[in-house]
């Protein structure tokens, strides 16, 4: 009973907190605020029993996606408004796609009040260890190549992006490494006599 109250009070703070992050108008705000649903999604995951999900979504979501976020949004200068002003056309797509999640939801509870079969709880099962162990064997054995197959794609889309937004500016300074490492002495020091210099 007290998981199920828990279950709800995040359950609500997480929809709060979803909508705050589309409607807010500070980037910053949302942000901080798509925080809060990863905390939220992560209490949920320990009332289901999955631990290792729950600290990997707060490690590597809070911990990495969300600094880079703010990193991206505090330290690039992006036009707010103008991003608005494009966005606002999209909203008959996101108001009918969030239409359609909102009816599956309804139907899925319904038939779930309704006793469906293919809604029924799954039986737990007995571990002999953690869940993470568990989770960790099944990964590198059953689904060692999909694992590596998602790793290549993921390093394929970190260098893609790199690609994507690196560009050239004016006035910025370029370093050829090979031209100093090529250099020679006499080309950097060049020795004067002063006027009334005695040479020892």
């Amino acid at each position: 009973m007290f998981a199920t109250i828990l279950f709800y009070v995040f359950g609500t703070v997480l929809i709060g907190a979803a909508l705050g992050v589309v409607l807010a108008r500070n980037p910053v705000h949302s942000a901080l605020l798509l925080v809060l649903c990863f905390f939220d999604s992560a209490v949920i995951w320990l009332l289901l029993d999955a631990e290792f999900l729950a600290i990997t979504l707060v490690l590597v979501y809070v911990g990495a996606v969300m600094v880079l976020f703010l990193f991206v949004v505090m330290m690039l200068d992006v036009n707010i408004e103008e991003l608005r002003r494009g966005l606002a056309s999209y909203w008959p797509l996101a108001v009918a796609v969030a239409g359609f999640v909102i009816f599956a939801m309804i139907n899925v509870i319904v038939l779930r009040k309704l006793g469906g079969a293919a809604l029924a709880d799954a039986t737990s099962v007995a571990l002999p260890a953690s869940n993470t162990r568990a989770l960790g064997t099944v990964l590198f054995t059953r689904y060692a190549y999909p694992a590596q197959l998602a790793a290549a794609v993921l390093l394929v889309a970190s260098v893609a992006a790199i690609v994507l937004t690196l560009r050239s500016r004016k006035g910025r300074k370029h370093l050829d490494v090979a031209a100093q490492v090529a250099v020679r002495p006499q080309d950097r020091l060049r020795m004067i006599k002063m006027p009334g210099e005695k040479r020892t």
